[in-house]
């Protein structure tokens, strides 16, 4: 299994509709495709700034291929994410999964 991690940042006035927006794109098509195993999305609000961090669970490099493209390294934005996120981050980091979390926390 692989661990695909993106960053983002919005402020943090803009936390909650950033949430709804992520549900509505990167998020659906995530648990749309094949060999997606699930996303966790963490949120930490810090003064005026949300944080958000994604970690979505793969099969295979061949899996994150098919949402992410041939450069599997370079991040997936949507259309609305500029008027969102305080940056874009060019890449994102994908890591082997050696010891998954039990199958109760994989399922939620």
């Amino acid at each position: 299994m692989i661990a695909r991690i993106w960053r983002g940042m919005t402020r943090a006035d803009q936390a909650d509709a950033y949430y709804d927006y992520l549900e509505r794109t990167g998020l659906k098509d995530y648990r749309a495709t094949a060999g997606n195993r699930g996303v966790w999305v963490l949120r930490q609000l810090r003064d005026d700034k949300a944080t958000f961090l994604l970690i979505s669970l793969w099969d295979s490099i061949e899996s994150i291929r098919h949402f992410a493209g041939d450069d599997i390294e370079t991040a997936v934005y949507y259309p609305e994410d500029r008027a969102f996120l305080l940056e874009l981050e060019p890449t994102v980091s994908h890591y082997d999964v050696l010891a998954p979390a039990d199958a109760i926390a994989l399922a939620g």
